[in-house]
């Protein structure tokens, strides 16, 4: 059967397959484009799942908040390389899946993957064509969801690769873009000391403790000096004891004292972070991607 330069146009428009990908599964499917339609997208899985091992350390946040300010959601989605994050296949599954947490509130993210993204597939089956489709790995490594029935959520994205979310009751809009400004600018590692997570605290107390004795001073004084240099490294490091980037004559607790509110709880997320990236050249990828095509 002879396939014609409008059914290959047609498939194209409607898989984003290449021309002679399309060709091919045509006269495999005898012209029939529903069948070479569904041809591809099992070829395409199977190639997908040999993609998911593969490091995926670039990508972009993103972040999402309800029309009321009450309920918001922080994103980091993962791609191989920072040129398929920044196509329009990835941001706008990246922004339909934002939407689909901020609407079902999944518990985690295998919960997410199971939820329903069109009508037809669920999120996991989506992110699998998606890899298919682009050729590299994609992965939803994590998120968060935030809910405040008297606060307000704020939230602020530092390019595409740094995002931050903020509970805060009391204050304004833009008194809460102000904070999450300053979260991302200066990357607190707690609200205060009291939410300073024990094992790191306890990890840098060592290394102080340490540091102080190498001084050969008594144990008293050893002391003394570790208590001081705790709370030292507490102010640096919390976000009430911060000095704020955009007035560092006051501190970020000053600034919201003197506005009547007060931050819960905030999320950073930066792109990458944690994930060990391998390094390779990237010539030799493209001429290894050229002869297995």
């Amino acid at each position: 059967m002879a396939i014609t330069a409008a059914q290959v146009k047609e498939l194209r428009e409607r898989t984003g397959s290449g021309m002679m990908e399309c060709k091919k599964a045509l006269v495999e499917a005898d012209g029939d484009i529903d069948a070479a339609i569904e041809a591809m997208r099992k070829k395409g899985l199977a190639k997908a799942e040999k993609k998911a091992d593969r490091v995926a350390a670039e990508g972009k946040i993103v972040t999402k908040v309800s029309d009321d300010g009450r309920q918001g959601v922080i994103l980091e989605m993962n791609s191989e390389t920072d040129f398929v994050s920044a196509g329009d296949d990835f941001t706008n599954f990246a922004n339909a899946v934002a939407a689909i947490i901020l609407d079902k509130q999944p518990a985690d993210e295998n919960a997410l993957l199971e939820l329903d993204f069109d009508g037809e597939r669920d999120v996991h089956t989506a992110r699998k064509e998606l890899v298919a489709k682009i050729g590299e790995n994609i992965q939803l490594r994590r998120f968060r969801l935030y809910s405040t029935e008297s606060g307000q959520i704020a939230h602020y994205l530092h390019g595409v690769r740094i995002g931050v979310m903020v509970e805060m009751e009391g204050g304004d809009a833009q008194l809460g873009r102000d904070i999450a400004m300053h979260v991302a600018a200066s990357n607190p590692a707690a609200v205060d000391e009291n939410d300073m997570p024990a094992e790191l605290l306890e990890k840098e107390r060592a290394i102080l403790k340490a540091q102080a004795e190498e001084s050969g001073k008594p144990p008293e004084i050893v002391e003394k000096m570790l208590d001081g240099r705790v709370k030292k490294y507490l102010k640096e490091t919390t976000l009430l004891g911060q000095p704020f980037v955009k007035d560092p004559d006051q501190t970020v607790a000053e600034l919201l004292k003197a506005a009547g509110a007060k931050v819960k709880h905030f999320t950073r997320f930066e792109v990458g972070e944690g994930i060990e990236k391998q390094e390779g050249n990237f010539a030799d990828e493209v001429m290894a991607q050229v002869r297995g095509s």
